[in-house]
């Protein structure tokens, strides 16, 4: 009974955060976000513009948003698809931003509790964070280590690649 009970809040949660984008948009049109299908309420797509001023500027990208059956107690995963060569994005396209770390202490002492998921944080808040990300990386916590590499030694470089791989998306 509690999960239903749980899925429910989740289902209600994801409702109301559907409508609040759908009415309100987003800032400077940065993304738009919403379930895949109405019948699946749990997967969603979110395409999120490349910020002004960055190698990603020009460029459109599509995540798939997987929401547990308990959110927003936990967050949700987020994963580019196709990946991103990004310091912050795995090479499967998983994003590891601390705001979608699971509630509480970091095991690694690494993060406060303060930056890691909460109930208030929201698919808006999380997009907004993402393409702060994508404008400025944190090299502390990669998922890419080339890529920190890369970015750190020979910044023109990373720039290149980020620029191409735009372009070859964009011919697909």
């Amino acid at each position: 009974m509690l999960s239903r009970n749980t899925n429910a809040t989740a289902l209600r949660r994801l409702m109301t955060e559907y409508k609040q984008l759908t009415a309100n948009g987003s800032p400077d049109d940065m993304f738009t976000a919403g379930p895949i299908s109405e019948s699946d309420f749990f997967t969603w797509e979110a395409l999120i513009s490349g910020p002004k001023d960055t190698p990603f500027e020009g460029g459109v990208f599509a995540a798939k948003l997987t929401f547990p059956s308990d959110y927003p107690l936990s967050p949700f995963k987020m994963r580019f698809d196709p990946p991103l060569f990004h310091p912050n994005v795995y090479a499967d396209g998983n994003v590891c931003i601390s705001i979608l770390h699971a509630p509480g202490d970091d095991p690694t002492m690494y993060e406060s509790a303060s930056e890691r998921w909460s109930p208030v944080q929201s698919v808006e808040k999380v997009l907004l964070s993402v393409i702060s990300m994508l404008a400025e990386p944190n090299l502390e916590s990669g998922a890419n280590i080339d890529c920190c590499k890369l970015y750190r030694d020979n910044r023109e470089e990373y720039n290149r690649i980020v620029k191409s791989s735009i372009r070859e998306q964009l011919e697909l």
